[in-house]
C-alpha cells in the first residue's frame, strides 16, 4: 500500500498472508502496538514521503504472533511490537530503494535498525522511543 501524509492502521497492519490464513488478530494489534506504529510514522516514514517526490510503499509493518511464525521471522522482530517497517521507494514507475538509505541518512533520522535486504527488494526500518542504535547492515540474498 502506498504511505500519504496521514497514518493508516490499515496501512500499517495489512497482510496478504494474514488474511489467507484467517488471522484476525493482525488488524486489530494492542494499543501500544499502535502506539509504536504511530511513532514509527512520525519520527521516520513521514519524513520520507515529505522529502521524496515519489511513493513509499508499506510491504509489511505490524506482524501478530502467528503471521511472525508463518512469515519465518525471529521471535525477537520489532515486527511484532509494531516497531519496524518494510518499505519500497517508487519513482515514476522505477523502484529505487537506495533512495531510502540515502535520505534518512542525509535527514540524520532517528532509526534504530536499517537493513537492506536481498540486495534492496526493499529497505527494513525500525523505530524505538528507547534507542536509536542505527545498526545499518545489509542482509545477503
Amino acid at each position: 500500500m502506498i504511505l500519504k501524509n496521514d497514518f493508516s492502521l490499515v496501512t500499517m497492519t495489512r497482510s496478504d498472508t494474514a488474511k489467507r490464513k484467517g488471522y484476525n488478530e493482525q488488524w486489530v494489534p494492542p494499543d501500544y502496538v499502535c502506539n509504536n506504529l504511530a511513532a514509527l510514522f512520525q519520527h521516520l516514514l513521514l519524513p520520507l514521503v515529505n522529502n521524496l517526490p515519489g511513493d513509499i510503499h508499506v510491504t509489511g509493518a505490524y506482524r501478530c504472533s502467528r503471521l511472525n511464525v508463518a512469515v519465518g521471522s525471529k521471535p525477537t522482530s520489532q515486527h511484532l511490537t509494531g516497531q519496524a517497517a518494510d518499505i519500497e521507494y517508487w519513482e515514476n514507475g522505477i523502484e529505487k530503494n537506495k533512495i531510502i538509505i540515502d535520505t534518512v541518512l542525509r535527514l540524520n533520522l532517528p532509526f534504530d535498525q536499517m537493513i537492506n535486504e536481498n540486495n534492496l527488494s526493499w529497505v527494513h526500518l525500525s523505530y524505538s522511543h528507547v534507542k536509536a542504535r542505527k545498526q545499518f547492515f545489509k542482509l545477503p540474498k
